[in-house]
């Protein structure tokens, strides 16, 4: 499965679809849903809308980073990050929505200035991962879309858009092939019936079967193999956290 090229102004255009139609499901909440447990371990929904809105306002220093030349960390520091996320949390509805609204066209805006020989420009992660500035409009994606999915408010993998599904388990793949951390695994898209493998092994002994939004749900941990079958029947094993 080959990795999609990145297209800033192709992405961009996807990002602001996807964050419509999650604005438009947080605006139908109750104001006291976001207090309530989303589906990533010890964070509320109020979590993980804060950490949408700051992803949005990091991705805008990139941005500046390879605008510029001047290198602009995505987050000044991790214990920065994680308690501007905290203090957030507990934010009413309302004002979760406007960070959502007002970061995401901060972004938009980031992005439309962003000159085209910037998007060549080198720059890194929070990670440490150094990625071309191009791909930024697309990390964007791959952050609304899979925590609309971590909010638990209706929308599953199985709701993402094929276009999204399709490169993002290519992308998520390409990370795991060859990785020396977990056992060998033969990946088996029931939908278009392609075969991949992840793990060190050249020939392995487990072929994990199923939609491929389940499969894309299981290798970026939002499920344990719900609506998987592996074959032989044993358990299916532990990834490793990705990042």
């Amino acid at each position: 499965m080959s990795v999609q090229r990145p297209d800033p102004e192709r992405d961009a255009a996807a990002v602001r679809e996807a964050t419509a139609r999650l604005i438009d499901a947080v605006s139908a909440l109750t104001p006291t849903a976001v207090a309530e447990p989303s589906l990533l371990p010890g964070w509320t929904r109020g979590h993980v809308l804060a950490h949408i809105a700051r992803n949005a306002d990091s991705l805008v220093n990139l941005l500046t980073w390879a605008r510029t030349g001047e290198e602009t960390p995505q987050y000044a520091t991790a214990e920065g990050r994680d308690k501007e996320i905290e203090d957030s949390a507990a934010r009413p509805l309302s004002e979760h929505l406007d960070e959502l609204r007002i970061s995401a066209d901060r972004l938009a805006y980031a992005i439309e200035e962003t000159p085209p020989q910037a998007w060549g420009a080198q720059v890194a992660m929070r990670s440490g991962r150094v990625i071309a500035a191009a791909e930024i409009p697309y990390r964007r994606l791959i952050e609304v879309q899979l925590h609309h999915v971590d909010l638990g408010i209706g929308y599953t993998c199985a709701d993402l858009p094929e276009d999204f599904a399709v490169r993002e388990l290519a992308n998520v793949i390409d990370g795991l092939s060859g990785h020396e951390g977990i056992a060998a695994v033969r990946l088996h898209d029931t939908d278009s019936g392609e075969k991949w493998t992840i793990g060190a092994a050249n020939e392995p002994d487990l072929t994990v079967s199923g939609p491929r939004t389940a499969l894309l749900a299981w290798v970026t941990g939002r499920s344990k193999g719900e609506g998987l079958t592996g074959q032989p029947e044993l358990p299916l094993p532990v990834l490793p956290p990705l990042g």
